[in-house]
């Protein structure tokens, strides 16, 4: 999708609305109708097909332009990570409506701020998710999932398989649990 200044353009849009808004938009800012691609997916699936066809396309000096910087990304460490990535291939990028140009030193000013933003935003979660963690740990709580059995339905599972009275799936079916959980709580393991 090279428009004939080569600039290498994609539009993007949710499932319910008309992608025609975007579409107009592209063409108004000098992109051939040709040239845009119109994903019809949701833009939380990490494949789109257009949205691939568009990166196996992109060449070093193209640029990526769209309507709005959510046409893009997830979120916005995907979408930092997605502009890292066209940054080491040498791809620009054009946001129309929030003026991002990465061909200008403006824009290349406002990525790199969104980055930061991003690289707070992850550190944040990390810092809550720790803090979080070692608060339960404090109150006597373990992370996890909670066993299927108990200490005793584990230790009857035990003998059951020991005294080869059962099979494994015989003692899953017992307890009501996937054969894998019954392996898991054994200290033998059964030869399969």
């Amino acid at each position: 999708m090279v428009d004939a200044q080569g600039d290498r353009l994609h539009a993007r849009v949710h499932r319910r609305p008309n992608p025609d808004a975007q579409r107009h938009a592209l063409i108004r800012a000098g992109v051939a109708e040709e040239n845009t691609y119109v994903d019809h997916t949701s833009g939380a699936k990490s494949s789109r097909p257009q949205w691939d066809v568009v990166n196996e396309v992109l060449r070093a000096g193209d640029v990526l332009m769209c309507t709005r910087l959510d046409r893009v990304g997830r979120s916005t460490a995907h979408l930092v990570s997605l502009l890292d990535e066209f940054r080491r291939r040498d791809v620009a990028f054009r946001f129309l409506e929030q003026g991002i140009d990465t061909t200008t030193a403006e824009g290349r000013m406002v990525y790199r701020m969104l980055a930061a933003v991003a690289e707070f935003q992850r550190d944040l979660i990390v810092a809550n998710t720790n803090e979080g963690l070692a608060a339960a740990r404090a109150r006597g709580r373990k992370g996890g999932r909670r066993p299927k059995l108990t200490a005793h339905q584990a230790e009857l599972a035990q003998q059951l398989y020991d005294a080869r009275e059962k099979t494994v799936q015989e003692i899953a079916d017992l307890f009501t649990v996937p054969r894998s959980t019954t392996t898991a709580t054994s200290t033998k393991k059964p030869a399969l």
